[in-house]
């Protein structure tokens, strides 16, 4: 009997965990960039997209580089920033942000982001929306328009990414497209941590302290970045010097 009642108990405590990992979030958002935000206290990765990072550059249909990290949250904002999100949460991932499918006044926002360009079908954990990609690919909407690197291949700055988009740019335009628009200035006093790309290919991040710190020119053709935590670097796929 007492055994009956402890495994109902475990039975009933392991249900109220997933309960709480899988609650709705809703309010007005505040929009980090374009598959990252915030609702109150409750930090949300937008569950099966992925969209450029705030610091990415890509070409326009006429080869001209353009900052499309930003161009991507913008468009996000200005079509959802200001009307109450619903977010069902269904995990964690390993930063602590709360992974979410979000609707807004009914409507899948993440479909919405893949169909119009502005993110893509994260392929490696779904393939949800394969068929908004392909919808955004034919239509030459958003990032389509021109040439850009997936951003998971441009957040480790593979050098062999495949060059998407509709445009054919010339191969010396990867440096371009690996690059970040971050460039010699800090973004502010917080934000004093380099990061570059070695001669293997590998994001390597640099305190103000560290040995290479003051030979590290940051220029956008080097694909250098600035980062405002050893969290942020990590995250973004560096490893600190080993000098």
């Amino acid at each position: 009997m007492f055994k009956s009642i402890a495994l109902v108990a475990a039975g009933t405590m392991l249900l109220g965990m997933a309960s709480a990992s899988a609650a709705d979030v809703s309010g007005i958002p505040k929009i980090h960039d374009g598959d990252e935000i915030s609702i109150g206290n409750t930090r949300i990765r937008l569950l099966g997209v992925d969209a450029p990072a705030l610091e990415q550059l890509c070409l326009d249909a006429k080869g001209a580089h353009w900052k499309c990290g930003i161009a991507a949250r913008d468009e996000l904002v200005k079509y959802a920033g200001k009307k109450p999100w619903t977010c069902h949460v269904t995990h964690a991932d390993r930063r602590g942000r709360s992974l979410a499918k979000c609707q807004v006044d009914g409507e899948d926002i993440q479909q919405w982001m893949v169909k119009n360009g502005w993110a893509l079908s994260f392929v490696r954990y779904t393939h949800a929306y394969d068929g908004e990609q392909k919808e955004a690919q034919a239509a030459n909407a958003g990032l389509w328009q021109g040439a850009f690197i997936a951003p998971v291949d441009w957040r480790i700055r593979k050098k062999n990414a495949t060059i998407l988009g509709a445009a054919k740019p010339k191969e010396n335009v990867r440096r371009i497209l690996l690059a970040s628009a971050s460039g010699p200035v800090p973004p502010s006093p917080a934000c004093m941590i380099k990061g570059n790309v070695n001669r293997s290919g590998h994001c390597i991040y640099h305190r103000p302290t560290s040995r290479w710190y003051a030979q590290i020119k940051m220029k956008v053709s080097k694909g250098t970045r600035w980062f405002c935590s050893v969290e942020e670097a990590e995250a973004a796929g560096c490893r600190e010097t080993r000098r």
